[in-house]
């Protein structure tokens, strides 16, 4: 009975996207011969089509959005708050960080907070802006990766596309400092939706580190749907942060699609911490000879919180490696999903690829659903893939508390040794430093707002 109720409210709560849309479309008077135009209604068409997943399908059946679909979210205002200033940024993400950095409003910049880049050649604008002055360079990769014809939030978020980030690395081109883009979801007094929206194009032999920060301003439901599409080019390389610290009343459901050139290095390190519901989708295509990916995740829920990974690596030519790593440390009564598939194609001679999911369980309470795969359509391949699942362990808490070290001490110290694998592979400075503070405070007096996690 239950599930019924269910996909009855996921049925019913689709209307009011499609009459929130239309209004959305009178407001941008758009030009209906408009590429941008006809993405949109394609989008929306598809979502129609779609409609929410439910728990009949095999990819969302451990994760219930039930909870989400009977909030009728309208869409965010993107107006600056007075209260968000620089000094609260820094409060809300890392002080006095070195860094290239635009900040969005429910979606869209706030050029006021931003660093707005004017290197020649580089581009690090809003999307909006990128589709004004070259909107032909910019078609050429927007929206041609994340998959909307089966992915019903890739839909939506692409049926309100208006603004987000353009980043354009040129050829033979470093970045030395990381580019910082902040996402703030700030509701005054209701619940509302934002649609945040990336396309990175790092040229041949480029570099740059990337680093993407959700951030909550206020206490209030915000349902925050993400899309962030990267593509390389030939012997690139990109690292990638995404930090998902929204408040506990947050939907937070985001899609990261990568698509990778010959001899190209892509390297993602997810950190999610925040929200009532995340759901993390990272897809990667291997998709020119001699690519190096590694995926990095690290999931940190307490209460009643619900946190799912899901990724994909596809390797479609030959002499590629992906290495996977994703760890989860569940308290209270929270929830955890890991699905993990390695597809090899049938051309893709030479693989080599390694996926492995633990976690840590800290309660009784605490659940993990964890589903690593792999699909090997090719004969000349080495590839492995394991999940753990484990609790502290009683001598170890007794051999820290027979030297002194207090009951809560001694979990955090175990914790934070589990968790360094991950934290470890960090190499921008500042969310290293976050992590370390806030896994050796731990949870409990994060909880109580002595270390900044959320605001």
């Amino acid at each position: 009975m239950r599930k019924e109720k269910n996909m009855l409210d996921v049925m019913d709560i689709k209307d009011h996207y499609l009459e929130v849309f239309s209004r959305f479309e009178k407001e941008l008077e758009a030009d209906e011969r408009s590429p941008m135009h006809r993405l949109r209604e394609s989008a929306i068409g598809r979502f129609a089509e779609l409609g929410f997943p439910t728990a009949h399908d095999e990819e969302w059946r451990f994760t219930n959005i039930a909870p989400m679909t009977r909030v009728s979210f309208p869409r965010a205002s993107t107006s600056i708050p007075r209260s968000l200033t620089l000094s609260k940024l820094d409060q809300l993400t890392y002080d006095s960080w070195d860094c290239h950095r635009l900040v969005f409003v429910n979606g869209a910049l706030a050029r006021e907070l931003s660093d707005i880049l004017k290197t020649p050649g580089f581009e690090l604008k809003s999307l909006r802006e990128a589709l004004h002055d070259d909107a032909r360079s910019v078609e050429a990769h927007l929206a041609k990766y994340a998959d909307r014809e089966e992915h019903a939030f890739v839909a939506l978020n692409t049926a309100f596309l208006d603004d987000g980030a353009f980043i354009r690395i040129p050829k033979n081109f470093v970045v030395e400092k990381p580019i910082h883009l902040i996402f703030v979801s700030a509701a005054a007094g209701e619940a509302v939706m934002a649609h945040p929206r990336v396309l990175l194009v790092a040229e041949p032999n480029s570099q740059a580190t990337i680093v993407e920060s959700y951030v909550s301003l206020a206490p209030h439901s915000v349902f925050t749907n993400a899309v962030t599409e990267i593509v390389l080019g030939e012997n690139a390389g990109i690292d990638h942060y995404k930090i998902e610290r929204e408040n506990r009343q947050t939907f937070h459901v985001a899609t990261l699609q990568v698509q990778q050139d010959r001899s190209s290095r892509f390297s993602s390190h997810s950190i999610t911490t925040g929200g009532a519901l995340a759901r993390n989708d990272v897809n990667a295509t291997l998709a020119g000879e001699g690519c190096e990916c590694t995926l990095n995740g690290l999931y940190m829920a307490t209460d009643k919180q619900l946190i799912d990974n899901h990724t994909r690596i596809d390797h479609a030519k030959p002499h590629c490696t992906s290495h996977e790593l994703y760890k989860g440390i569940l308290d209270g009564q929270a929830r955890g999903v890991f699905n993990g598939k390695i597809y090899v194609h049938q051309d893709a001679q030479k693989t080599d690829a390694k996926q492995t999911n633990k976690t840590l369980l800290l309660s009784e309470e605490a659940v993990i659903n964890t589903k690593p795969q792999l699909e090997i359509f090719a004969d000349d391949v080495k590839c492995t893939h394991g999940a753990t699942v484990g609790q502290l362990a009683a001598e170890a808490i007794f051999y820290l508390r027979s030297r002194g070290i207090g009951r809560d001490d001694a979990r955090s110290l175990l914790t934070f040794a589990f968790a360094n694998d991950i934290i470890g592979r960090i190499k921008v400075e500042p969310v290293r430093r976050h992590l370390e503070e806030m896994l050796l405070a731990g949870r409990s007096q994060a909880e109580r707002g002595e270390i900044k996690e959320v605001i």
